[in-house]
């Protein structure tokens, strides 16, 4: 027996909905118990494990206070030959990966916080020489 992989959508779906809970500061059950769900169920929602229906989404969206688009941006292209005729671009994924972890979600309000522009550069300088890149 093979073990079915989520969709890759769902997926990205699913990742959305936990940066925008983490970005609120909210539990899974505390958004769980908002959605009259397990914490279990809304684990399952951002792995894309489960996929989450048309009308829960639109609650999801409403508790946390963002349109319904928000859970698509930068989502991955359909696959070749879809109708929508979409032109293969990079995904900026790796971005909503990033802010969907805990340590991405809080470098990333440490870094807003820095109100000197030079100084916010030369974190960026510095981060990119430790990384290795030019």
């Amino acid at each position: 027996m093979t073990k079915k992989t989520p969709n890759p959508t769902d997926k990205h779906v699913g990742s959305r909905v936990r940066m925008r809970r983490m970005m609120l500061g909210l539990s899974q059950e505390k958004l769980g118990d908002a959605l009259s769900l397990t914490f279990q169920q809304v684990q399952k929602y951002e792995k894309g494990t489960n996929r989450i229906g048309a009308s829960r989404l639109q609650q999801i969206a409403h508790f946390l206070q963002v349109p319904v688009a928000f859970f698509f941006e930068g989502a991955p292209e359909l696959p070749a030959g879809s109708p929508t005729g979409a032109v293969n671009a990079p995904s900026p994924a790796y971005v909503s990966d990033f802010l969907a972890t805990t340590d991405g979600l809080a470098l990333t309000k440490a870094f807003m916080r820095i109100k000197e522009p030079k100084l916010r550069r030369r974190i960026v300088d510095l981060v990119s020489q430790i990384a290795g890149e030019d």
